[in-house]
Order: structure tokens, then sequence, then C-alpha cells
């Protein structure tokens, strides 16, 4: 069976891109499309692929400058030719899901999201988007034109596979269309371990620091409390959370995974304080034994555990957190249980699981 891989964009190392490198474990010999990529971080992350960019890999600014170009991406993605293909795969949070197959080809889509700035953030998206003032005023015609355009394109996968039950509510609100399976992303938890030389006196954030991610809940509930906190991870707003943080509040910007590993499970605890699709990195953080403190809506309801493998706190906000921090007790929570859960979700399981989806569908 001839496969393909389909994904948006690799221009950033994160939770899709961790998925897309479990589905070519899965399929070896598959090429990968891509609407464009960072060329080295492809070669890092998916060394000897064979890449296989749309025509605006080329363009001027690409893929850094890839926003200036979204009004060609539906064409770049409905480009490829995936005719000598048996099974196509999309993995996709905007475009990947839009790409065109004809019978016989199967199309199986595993959707991260319905593109967040088009439906659950579109008026933020509006508001904050990096566009010149002259151009403003047509911004609200570009979204519209495409939400019709990503209404159309969630309905050419044949199968849904939801990375949630979250994402599978959203994608009945927003697409008209219930996935036809809920699989949880993978984690990969042999890279992670419970600390044999006993835990740190700091608290941990891992994120690329974006608006929806809310590290400035962390920062400044650690900011107020005195707390020791580390942040890891890169981002645009960066320098904003820099300058809201106290001397308590260290970031130490994008690290190995060898250095993720061990800043995970040396923590005394994992905050996370998003509204996320899924959740990666809570994940990552229970599978070095620790526990975590969340925000109790979206992806982490269904990985964390309240009282066995974290805690919630109930509302988006600095005060919210700040008091789920002081009623938070470490002591009370076993990492080797924490651990067993976390290895419910392991790439291996997850791998098995997804076969078995595709050879049920494919059948």
């Amino acid at each position: 069976m001839k496969v393909a891989l389909v994904h948006d964009f690799f221009n950033q190392y994160g939770g899709g891109e961790r998925v897309l490198q479990v589905f070519h474990e899965i399929w070896s010999e598959a090429p990968v499309y891509l609407i464009a990529s960072d060329r080295k971080l492809t070669e890092s992350y998916l060394p000897d692929v064979e890449i296989r960019a749309s025509f605006l890999q080329n363009w001027p600014g690409m893929p850094e400058s890839f926003k200036w170009y979204l009004p060609f991406m539906p064409k770049a993605i409905e480009s490829f030719d995936l005719s000598q293909f048996d099974l196509v795969i999309s993995d996709s949070s905007a475009f990947a899901k839009g790409a065109i197959t004809k019978m016989p080809t199967k199309h199986i889509c595993y959707l991260h999201t319905p593109t967040r700035y088009l439906w659950s953030d579109r008026e933020q998206y509006l508001r904050e988007a990096p566009v010149p003032g002259l151009l403003r005023p047509f911004l609200p015609i570009l979204i519209k034109s495409l939400q019709i355009w990503d209404l159309r394109a969630a309905r050419r996968p044949d199968v849904i596979v939801a990375n949630s039950q979250n994402i599978c509510s959203r994608t009945e609100k927003y697409y008209h269309r219930k996935p036809e399976h809920v699989l949880f992303p993978p984690v990969d938890c042999h890279r992670f371990q419970p600390s044999k030389k006993g835990v740190g006196d700091y608290w941990l954030v891992v994120a690329r620091n974006e608006p929806y991610k809310r590290t400035d809940l962390a920062v400044l509930a650690a900011t107020k409390l005195g707390l020791k906190l580390k942040v890891a991870g890169g981002g645009t707003r960066l320098s904003e959370l820099k300058q809201l943080a106290g001397p308590t509040v260290e970031f130490v910007g994008r690290v190995s995974d060898e250095e993720l590993a061990d800043l995970y499970s040396k923590a005394v605890a994992f905050i996370f304080p998003p509204n996320e699709d899924a959740g990666i990195t809570p994940l990552e953080a229970m599978a070095s034994g620790r526990p975590v403190l969340a925000f109790g809506e979206g992806g982490a309801l269904e990985s964390v555990v309240a009282g066995v493998t974290g805690e919630f706190f109930s509302r988006q906000t600095a005060e919210s957190l700040t008091k789920a921090i002081k009623d938070f007790n470490p002591a009370r929570y076993d990492p080797e249980k924490i651990r067993a859960h976390a290895l419910t979700f392991d790439k291996e399981v997850f791998k098995k699981k997804f076969v078995s989806i595709v050879q049920q569908e494919v059948a």
C-alpha cells in the first residue's frame, strides 16, 4: 500500500510535528507533503525523509513570513497530485485536511483542531493580527473567504480522527461533522523518567509563548507569591513576559530534549494554563512523575486525573491560579502512579490504535 503524509507547515517544532514524526515511524517510506518548511528543522527532525513542498516554498520570505501568503495557502495544499497513493494521511490544524484525493485513494485526517484563527479565535485574530493599517479593512473579507474554503475542506477526508473529545465537539460545532474516531496525541514516554536524585525547588512551564498559551498567568502568580518558576520555550511574547516577571522567574529559553527531561523530572509541579486542544506537555510532565496544575477546560480534562496526577484551577486568571498554587500539596502525589497513567498515552500505544483505525477504515 502506497502511503503519503500531508502536514501544514514545518517551520517550528511542536505537538503537531511530533505526531507527524510518529506517523513517519509507522510509514517510513511515505513522502511528506508540506505547504512550506524550514529545511534545517526538517533535516534535524525528519532526516532522510522525502519532503515535497508546495510552490510557496520558494516565495520570498518563506517560511518565516508565511502568514503574509495566507490567501494562497488553499491553492498550495490543493496543488498536490496524490493520485498515485492508496492512502493519504493528513495531519492538520489548518490546511492539510484540504488535500484533494479521488477514488480509490483513501484520505484519513488526524485533526488537531478546526482552524483556530478562523473559528474559535477569530475575533482575537481580527484584533491582533500583525497587519498594516491600510490592509486591515480587508482582513474580515479574507477571513470570511477562508472560512468558506475551510468548511469545504473539512468535508474532503473520508475519515476524521479527532485528537480529543474536546476537538470532537469543536468539529461538530464548526464543521457540522462528527469525527469517526477520537485518539489522544502520543507522548514518547521513554524520553522521560522520574528523578532519581530528588525534586528541586522550582515550578515549571513549557510552552511556545504565544498569547493563547497564557504563560502570563503563571508568571504573574509566581511573581506575586515569590515562587521560583522556570519558563522553557521561545515564542513571540517572550519579551512581554519578561517585563511582567519578578526576580523569582527564570526564562531558560529553548532547551535540548535532554535538558527538558531533566527540567520536568526535578520540578515541584508543572503548570499548564492554556485552554488547549489536547496538550502533550502535561503528559510529558506526568511521564516524568511530576503532578500537573492545569486550567480546568479543554484537553487537560482528558489527560489529568484530579487527586491522582494533579489538580485543576477553575478560572483562567492569575488570581485563580495563585489560589490553586497556595492550596497545592505536591507531597500527596505518587510519582510512580503518575507515570503509570502517562504510559497509557505512550506513542507505542498510539501507534497500535491508529494502525487499527487505518486497517478498519481501509478494509
